[in-house]
């Protein structure tokens, strides 16, 4: 009686080279190494049961991956798709568990949990953390904005953005801030400090040494950071913090940079001149910064010109009736300085005149 008649393997030179980089291969999976080992074999003309022999395994298998390669090429050696598990979870309870965590909120928290939102939609707490990995939801989480009421807003912020990206000629640029209420705290024992295989160590508890306040400016063009602390807040001292500045602004500082008030052809000695008079009078230039959201800045000729055309109301009516003054009042046109003397992409037109020196005061 004659058996059933193996499958004869054939194998080309791209298949051949394949099965035997895999066997070769040192990383290569232990099953898929034992399969092009066989199909290898087979294809020199050894029978099923030689091959199973040789290789220490069954001769059914070797049958099997046989037949697999004949029938499917090299992707036949790999494992099938398995269905694993049936689902437990439809999609109709995950489109629930989405519209609960967006829409509602548990009668006895701020938000949902993955715990109660599991006792909530009858699921276990792993499948709604991998619901909610998923869809990116975080209920935990929660971020703040706040929206500008000025009609004016975009127009002020391209002023000053403007103003940095592209300052003008022969000016320096500071960005002064200023920041109040800082707890001076210091710890009731000394730090100890980092050893090997220690890290540095300090006292849970602290000293309240009563709060200070940072004035603080940056220069644009270089950089540099001018700051100084000080016992309270008050006009005074920002005063003070302003002729600090003036005085850190004369002192020479090295070659000049770009941005600075250094002509390019002034020797190191002019440039720092120039910069110091230049710096002096933009304290009391004639530009001005209105005291608005935005800081708009505008020519002080126009602003008188604006002064002199407002109806003049009594000091009696002033008095009663501020808000009405104010409304009163024509606010003067603002004036883009993102641009002076060098045309930047954002704006089509120098909006204000070139001059030797441009000059703005701080407010």
């Amino acid at each position: 009686m004659v058996g059933r008649q193996a499958d004869v393997v054939e194998l080309s030179a791209a298949d051949r080279k394949f099965l035997e980089s895999q066997v070769r291969r040192y990383k290569a999976p232990r099953s898929l190494s034992d399969r092009c080992r066989m199909v290898l074999l087979c294809a020199d003309g050894l029978r099923s049961k030689e091959v199973a022999e040789r290789l220490g395994v069954h001769e059914h298998t070797v049958g099997k991956w046989r037949r697999r390669f004949v029938q499917a090429g090299i992707e036949g050696l790999t494992d099938e798709y398995r269905a694993g598990r049936p689902r437990t979870v439809s999609d109709a309870q995950v489109a629930q568990v989405i519209e609960r965590t967006l829409n509602t909120t548990p009668k006895d928290a701020t938000h949902w949990s993955i715990r109660s939102m599991a006792a909530e939609a009858g699921l276990s707490h792993t499948t709604i953390r991998r619901i909610w990995g998923a869809f990116g939801l975080q209920p935990h989480r929660s971020e703040t904005f706040k929206l500008s009421s000025d009609p004016l807003f975009v127009d002020k912020v391209q002023d000053i953005v403007g103003l940095y990206l592209s300052p003008p000629n022969r000016a320096v640029v500071l960005c002064v801030d200023e920041k109040s209420q800082i707890q001076a705290l210091d710890r009731e024992q000394p730090v100890l400090p980092m050893a090997p295989g220690v890290p540095e160590r300090r006292t849970h508890t602290y000293v309240r040494n009563g709060t200070t306040s940072l004035f603080a400016a940056l220069d644009i063009a270089t950089g540099a950071v001018i700051g100084k602390c000080y016992k309270r807040h008050r006009a005074t001292e920002f005063l003070d913090f302003l002729k600090q500045i003036d005085a850190a602004m004369r002192r020479p500082r090295g070659p000049p940079r770009d941005g600075q008030l250094c002509h390019p052809q002034d020797t190191p000695d002019q440039g720092l001149a120039r910069s110091s008079a230049a710096l002096a009078r933009a304290l009391h230039s004639d530009i001005r910064i209105l005291d608005q959201s935005g800081r708009a800045l505008v020519r002080r000729a126009d602003a008188q010109a604006v002064t002199a055309r407002s109806p003049q109301i009594n000091g009696g009516t002033r008095s009663r009736y501020r808000r009405l003054h104010r409304r009163s009042q024509p606010k003067p046109q603002a004036l883009q300085v993102g641009q002076i003397g060098r045309r930047h992409p954002r704006f089509r037109q120098t909006l204000l005149p070139e001059s030797n020196e441009t000059n703005f005061r701080f407010r």
